[in-house]
């Protein structure tokens, strides 16, 4: 693998880095927001969780560079951002007591059977939206810690006219410092609505996957967030990867740095019952997850939870067969627990993808 991406041996401060928003999610269960009387509250943030994951479940030193708020949510999340064990790498803003800047707001119901989640925000006067180039040191961080991998993703990405700059300004550093380089479209068409639309999107996009070594995103993202025209689907199933292969010749002409692209594949039955594969492009050649029907409790976070177990395969050595297998299964494992960063060990991860069955533990 070191072949294909050249990835820093371990021994450094930081394993990974990401680049992102956190956010605080209020997430009423099964129960729908108009009706709902309680919520359980999540951090969390596309970025975000990819750190998290990593370091609470893969056991790798990880940091997060985002916005903190001097306010009662701003320590709610920090002080989860230190349970994960990931390291801060704060730009600190004072709240007024009255408009922010805030700790953006998720509100996430979790559906049931026939009843789809619902996901919307509130990103008002949004900290993270506030960071720009400049904000971090980043010639300190990567050459003083020695960070093997860098990671963001097209959520901060959508946040503001600053954010991508800052994320291209970051991939530059990490690039010269000899990081690898990894970016999770994940195309918000809500997001990019407010400010530029599609159009912005792929001018945005385009700058910043030209400095990308790893890239994950499914047909819609590849379409969407980078204007890469799609082939017809060869088959009815969500689970056929030949739409997403068949685009990995245009993505590859335009993006020659690009060395592995990886997506997840999931076919919804209902919101509780999915099945789930993935599939990776890494060095030129196609690797396939296995499939597994899925009993989801909770779906948010799922995408995050493969990408870690991808990038940790990569980071560990792992070939790239296994490094799919390993995000495959830390994905699956991710949607039986609430809220959007993991709760499973190393061990429940390597079991899985080895072929483990839900049979007791005693």
């Amino acid at each position: 693998m070191d072949s294909v991406l050249n990835i820093r041996p371990a021994g450094g401060a930081l394993d990974l880095l990401s680049l992102g928003a956190l956010v605080h999610r209020l997430d009423p269960g099964i129960i729908p927001f108009r009706k709902a009387a309680e919520c359980q509250i999540h951090v969390s943030g596309g970025e975000y969780n990819v750190a998290a994951n990593l370091a609470d479940c893969f056991r790798l030193n990880t940091g997060i560079a985002t916005a903190i708020v001097e306010y009662p949510v701003g320590d709610l999340v920090a002080e989860r951002v230190r349970a994960m064990g990931v390291k801060p790498f704060y730009r600190t803003f004072k709240h007024n007591g009255v408009n922010g800047p805030n700790i953006a707001t998720v509100y996430s119901d979790r559906g049931h059977g026939v009843r789809a989640p619902v996901v919307f925000y509130n990103r008002a006067n949004e900290a993270a939206a506030l960071l720009r180039p400049g904000d971090f040191d980043w010639g300190a961080i990567f050459s003083g810690n020695g960070v093997r991998w860098f990671h963001s993703g097209g959520i901060f990405a959508s946040l503001s006219a600053t954010t991508g700059e800052l994320i291209i300004e970051a991939m530059t550093a990490a690039r010269k410092a000899g990081t690898v380089v990894s970016f999770d479209l994940n195309f918000r068409e809500k997001l990019w609505s407010i400010w530029g639309g599609e159009k912005k999107a792929v001018d945005v996009l385009d700058r910043i996957v030209r400095n990308v070594d790893v890239l994950v995103g499914n047909e819609e993202d590849l379409q969407k967030g980078l204007g890469i025209p799609g082939p017809k689907a060869s088959s009815s199933s969500k689970l056929d990867p030949d739409v997403f292969l068949g685009m990995i010749d245009g993505l590859t002409s335009r993006y020659p740095n690009v060395r592995a692209v990886s997506t997840t594949l999931r076919e919804v039955h209902s919101t509780n019952r999915h099945r789930w594969s993935a599939v990776s492009w890494v060095g030129g050649r196609a690797f396939r997850a296995p499939e597994c029907e899925l009993d989801v409790l909770d779906r948010v976070g799922g995408g995050d939870g493969f990408a870690s177990g991808f990038f940790y395969g990569l980071l560990s050595g792992e070939p790239a067969e296994e490094a799919v297998k390993l995000g495959w299964a830390h994905g699956a494992l991710l949607t039986t627990f609430p809220g959007d960063t993991t709760m499973a060990t190393l061990e429940q991860v390597r079991a899985f993808a080895r072929g483990g069955s839900a049979r007791i533990q005693r």
